[in-house]
């Protein structure tokens, strides 16, 4: 069994869509980002960034005590290793995969999730850095279209965690400020992997939460006001 510690966004979506795919036995633990749930002590005692998702694997491979992973990109990979699936096992193809996987992980996620903010939740519009995320962004999908060009997926023929890491970040599109259909081949491969029963599953396990509102007014100085001071 698979403990999820999860929130609908970017990051949390790409775990669902793993255990999806895999089949595997999870339960969900909801964190309210916005209430501040990722700074209780019992969550900061294993997610230590205080940053959702997280895991716990109560049934680890080596038979042994539970173990706990923290930032989704290494849960992609320990997921993947647990299961021996969506990550290929030759050399050349497993380092293809996490290639794509860390050039999401370090920089899909953190510019488009700086054109959020900066575009979204700020309190104060400032051009010059709306421009430079909204155009880094852009960059980015521009990458992401080559790559494509010629594949079925990212790292070639196999659909891999590659792909759950970067499909999330491509969802809120219209939120970035970009337009698909300038990007033929990224469009062609997201329409591919919105259709797999995987994705409609994993974002369906998300609805229940979507009531709530992702980001609050109030939470807006829980999630951008931390600082090593504040202890958060």
């Amino acid at each position: 069994m698979i403990e999820l510690y999860y929130w609908p966004t970017p990051n949390g979506h790409k775990i669902t869509m793993f255990l999806e795919e895999a089949g595997l036995a999870y339960e969900i633990h909801p964190v309210d980002i916005s209430a501040g749930d990722q700074f209780k002590p019992e969550f900061l005692a294993f997610s230590p960034n205080n940053r959702m998702p997280a895991i716990i694997d109560r049934d680890p491979a080596d038979g042994g005590e539970p173990i706990a992973v923290f930032e989704s990109g290494a849960i992609l990979e320990y997921l993947a290793d647990k299961t021996g699936m969506f990550l290929p096992k030759d050399v050349r193809g497993r380092k293809t995969v996490l290639e794509w996987l860390f050039w999401q992980v370090g920089g899909l996620g953190p510019m488009a999730g700086q054109n959020h903010h900066f575009g979204i939740y700020a309190p104060e519009k400032i051009p010059y850095a709306i421009t430079r995320y909204v155009n880094e962004t852009n960059r980015l999908y521009g990458v992401l279209d080559r790559r494509l060009k010629g594949r079925a997926f990212i790292a070639g023929d196999a659909y891999s965690i590659a792909d759950m890491a970067c499909y999330p970040w491509i969802v809120p599109w219209k939120n970035q400020q970009q337009t698909l259909s300038d990007f033929p081949d990224l469009s062609r491969w997201f329409e591919a992997v919105a259709a797999r029963p995987g994705t409609v599953r994993a974002y369906a396990k998300g609805q229940p939460f979507t009531a709530r509102p992702t980001v609050t007014e109030a939470g807006k100085s829980i999630l951008f006001g931390q600082t090593a001071k504040t202890g958060h």
